[in-house]
């Protein structure tokens, strides 16, 4: 293997982490607070960026649609949080179901307004082309994905590391009954909590729409990756979505470079290891 093969697929696996941790980091913060996997979240990312082509098309600004990607993730959140699980809040099988059905009704909208054909999100004309690294040039809209997602992770990180609310948050995923018996208001923490995840879905909609194309199941692929991510990094663990993001960009990235015909065993072997004997993820906590 020469070195340009490899630093290709280094920044492929960079720029698809970066990707997969904007959906997950999400996910897993409402995963470990609400003690259930919102299985609508693939959805909202499928639905926020077929909005955001739409407005895209219409308007020609990027930024503009991605926006309105992020204000559609948000009313459809709080619809699902405060119309749908509210009703069966404490029934984690209920809820599992209900986000389920939610995906499935979703995911038939998206085909009947948008059709099936895969699209692409177009993207701007300064994020077109390719950028000379010396050994590979390498598309410039793939440098600028892994720079939002950098963005992303360390945003995060000071908001959950040294604000108030995200000491609370904090507080929440290692012990919700201890945040609720002093007093605080948990459901106002689950309501930011899903803003916060719509706020980064909504961004991955648009953005992952101009680099994996939107299409029927596209919800499924994102979800069932965020879940790899979240097995193998940690339950509501910051650092261990970013792990897991990243790790499993790079084995999508090689696996399918190097062995197509084995892609998904490799990308789902970690997941299996670390359930048998790490299962509460490799920075999670027991």
């Amino acid at each position: 293997m020469s070195l340009s093969f490899l630093l290709l697929q280094a920044l492929n696996g960079l720029s698809l982490g970066a990707l997969f941790f904007m959906v997950a980091s999400g996910f897993s913060l409402i995963f470990g607070l609400m003690r259930v996997a919102n299985l609508s979240h693939g959805a909202l990312y499928l639905i926020s960026g077929y909005v955001g082509l739409t407005v895209i098309r219409a308007t020609g600004n990027f930024l503009l649609g991605i926006a309105a990607a992020v204000g559609a993730a948000i009313v459809l959140s709080l619809a699902i949080k405060e119309g749908f699980l509210r009703f069966v809040e404490g029934r984690e099988l209920s809820q599992v179901l209900l986000t389920v059905g939610l995906a499935f009704v979703i995911g038939d909208l998206c085909l009947a307004i948008w059709g099936g054909v895969p699209t692409l999100v177009p993207i701007p004309s300064f994020l077109q082309g390719s950028f000379d690294l010396g050994v590979v040039a390498y598309p410039r809209y793939r440098l600028f994905l892994i720079l939002v997602g950098a963005l992303i992770a360390f945003s995060l990180w000071v908001l959950l590391e040294r604000t108030l609310w995200g000491a609370v948050i904090r507080a929440g995923v290692d012990d919700l009954e201890m945040v609720s018996a002093l007093g605080i208001d948990i459901h106002r923490v689950f309501r930011l909590a899903f803003l916060l995840a719509a706020l980064l879905v909504g961004i991955a909609g648009v953005l992952g729409g101009a680099l994996l194309g939107l299409y029927p199941g596209g919800d499924s692929d994102i979800l069932v990756t965020s879940l790899v991510v979240v097995i193998i990094g940690g339950l509501g663990s910051l650092e261990g979505a970013l792990v897991g993001s990243l790790l499993a960009g790079f084995l999508e990235a090689m696996g399918k470079a190097m062995f197509p015909e084995l892609a998904y065993f490799i990308l789902f072997a970690p997941m299996v290891l670390i359930l048998a004997f790490r299962p509460y993820g490799l920075l999670g906590r027991r």
